[in-house]
This record gives structure tokens, C-alpha cells and sequence, in this order.
């Protein structure tokens, strides 16, 4: 068997086993029997026969009817966040008050399987106030796949969207990608930062998110590329934004915000010891006894430079004391050290 028939066998029986809405496969598998006509077993005479192998590959590696079961009980998810962020009531609320929406939708939901829309979150604070993380916890509270978009910088819609396979670079879209990269139908997708878009292309890509919020019309989000509708109605969407300044009106007509808080001096000593500390010393290869900051000193490391509403710069602090102490104990000065009021300026990174 030549090389060209065992490719056309191979994705032959991809797009078999892929589950394909009957539309699409009928589509993939004509473009399958053209391509086989004009190749005539060669794939020198069929110049486009790799655009139609990628296609293929593509449509067939999207997750058309696969998706995982929600868990939604309002306890184990009020321990998650508990466990993953310190502070911020308020959100927490919010966040457990869409969960028991979703869940009472979920329950009342029609023989069709069809998921009503809660609100769509969007969280908006300043750098460093957990707005990422948040809706990475809203993932692994619902047992569902996670995965973001970021869109600092985007400046074409059609990243969103993909490209027309008549371009010689045509490329699926982020949205896509996202699914593909879930294995899932219904994932978590975070839309980080979407008020940092480039401005000559804001209009644009302000219009491709009308569509992927808008539940009337995401149930049927056609890339570019593909050239075929993919269900979205099922994907949880969550945004984030520094502030709503930059955001279309009618964006956020579909999201509901959330202001993050700052956090004071005390929040971010609690936040120090109790998840950033434990995390970056493990990262740093370092054994809990190898390096122990007592509580004095802790109000230096929150505020080295001045105040900061979230915790980035309590983060490079930490990094740098520990690794000061990572290279001490490798060049065999000291197997452990404890940060004292009187030392800590040895530890602490010069700016």
C-alpha cells in the first residue's frame, strides 16, 4: 500500500471514529474522495492535499460531543476557594451564589440537556488581586477543564476567529485551540484581560466577544477556518479586566463585574505565610526548616517600595530571599537560615 493510500486510511477512519455532526462528516469525507480522485496515488500531484489533511486532522480532534459531569456542591467548592485564596468574602459569595444557580438550572434542565445561562463573571481589580486564580478555582470547583485567552496585546480579530483556508497561513482560532487543547465541550474559559486589546483593533474583537457571550448566538460560533458551527453554549466563560474603561458597552451588557478589593498590610501578611511562602519554597528546592521567617519581619517584606493593591511584589521579594538562601546552603555556608529583624537587610532584594 503506498504512503498516499495509508494516509487517506487514516484519516478516513478518524473522521469515523471523531463523531462528527452528519453535515460536517459528509463534508470532510467528499473532500477525502476528491482528494483521492485527483492524487491518483501521489501526493506530488495533489499540492493542496496537506491543507485537506489538516483540515481533517482539526475537525476530527475537537471535542464534538465530549464533556465532563459538573460538580456542583456548594460545600466542596466553598473548602476550594477557602483553600486557594485567603480573604475576599464578598467574591466568594458572588461566586457560591452563580454555583447555586447553575446548580438549580442544572436540575431543571429539559430532556435536550440544554444548560441555561447564569451571568457571566468578570472579575475587575488591579494586578496581583487573584483574579486568574479565582476562575481557575471556579474550574476545579466544578470539575470541569480549564484554560485561558489572553488577550493583553491582541491586535486582529481573526486570532479569535481563524483564517480562511484560501489563505496560504490560514490557522484556527484561540477559541478553538482552547476547545482542543480541553478535550471538552465545556470547559472554563477564562478571557484574561480583555480591556487590554490593541485600539486598531478593538472594535473588531469587542464584536467577536459580543458573539462568544451572547447565548443566542455562541450556540453556533463558526471560525473562519473550520467553516462549520461549534456548539459553545455549554463553555463557562469567565473574564477578567483591570478596569472596564476600555470594554464595549455591549460587552459588558453580558457580564456581570466583580470588583476585586486591595488588599491591606495584614491580608498580605496572612496571604505571605499561609500560600505564597509555603509554594515558593517548595519551588525553590528548599526544605521547610531551611529558611524560617519570623513574624517581625513579615511587615518588610509586604511593603519594600511602598504600597501595592495586590501581592506581585510580595511574590519577587519572597523569590529573591529565597533564592539568597538557596545559594548560601549550596556553597556549604549554612544549612539553614532564620530572617531576623537584624539580619533581614542581607536577604532582602537591592533595588
Amino acid at each position: 500500500m503506498t504512503k498516499f493510500a495509508d494516509l487517506m486510511t487514516r484519516l478516513r477512519l478518524k473522521v469515523r471514529e471523531a463523531q462528527l455532526p452528519p453535515e460536517l462528516e459528509a463534508k470532510t469525507s467528499s473532500m477525502l474522495e476528491e482528494a483521492e480522485r485527483l492524487g491518483a496515488g501521489s501526493l506530488a500531484t495533489l499540492p493542496y492535499f496537506e491543507q485537506i489533511a489538516n483540515y481533517v486532522e482539526w475537525v476530527t480532534s475537537l471535542p464534538w460531543n465530549k464533556t465532563t459531569v459538573d460538580q456542583l456542591d456548594l460545600a466542596q467548592a466553598q473548602e476550594i476557594l477557602n483553600h486557594n485564596h485567603y480573604g475576599l468574602q464578598p467574591v466568594k459569595d458572588r461566586i457560591l451564589e452563580y454555583l447555586a444557580v447553575l446548580k438549580l438550572q442544572t436540575d431543571k434542565q429539559d430532556n435536550e440537556n440544554k444548560l441555561m445561562r447564569a451571568p457571566i463573571l468578570c472579575f475587575v481589580g488591579l494586578v496581583g488581586t487573584g483574579k486568574t486564580t479565582l476562575a481557575s478555582s471556579i474550574a476545579q470547583a466544578m470539575g470541569r477543564r480549564f484554560t485561558r485567552i489572553p488577550f493583553g496585546g491582541m491586535s486582529d480579530a481573526l486570532e479569535l476567529r481563524g483564517q480562511s483556508r484560501v489563505r496560504p497561513d490560514a490557522e484556527v482560532g484561540l477559541v478553538m485551540k482552547a476547545l482542543k487543547f480541553c478535550g471538552s465541550r465545556n470547559p472554563v474559559l477564562l478571557l484574561d484581560e480583555i480591556d487590554r486589546v490593541a485600539e486598531s483593533a478593538r472594535g473588531d474583537i469587542m464584536g467577536v466577544l459580543v458573539e462568544l457571550l451572547d447565548p443566542e448566538q455562541n450556540a453556533a460560533f463558526t471560525d473562519h477556518y473550520l467553516d462549520f458551527p461549534f456548539d459553545l453554549s455549554q463553555v463557562l466563560f469567565v473574564a477578567t479586566a483591570n478596569n472596564t474603561t476600555n470594554i464595549a458597552t455591549a460587552v459588558l451588557d453580558r457580564l456581570e463585574p466583580i470588583q476585586m478589593p486591595s488588599y491591606t498590610d495584614n491580608e498580605k501578611i496572612q496571604i505571605g505565610k499561609t500560600y505564597v511562602f509555603p509554594k515558593i519554597l517548595k519551588e525553590a528546592g528548599l526544605a521547610d526548616r531551611q529558611l524560617i521567617i519570623t513574624d517581625p519581619v513579615w511587615p518588610n517584606l509586604v511593603r519594600p517600595l511602598g504600597f501595592d493593591a495586590g501581592i506581585r511584589s510580595l511574590e519577587r521579594t519572597l523569590n529573591g530571599v529565597c533564592r539568597k538562601v538557596a545559594r548560601l546552603i549550596v556553597e556549604g555556608k549554612t544549612q539553614s537560615v532564620t530572617i531576623t529583624p537584624e539580619n533581614v537587610k542581607e536577604f532582602l532584594p537591592n533595588w
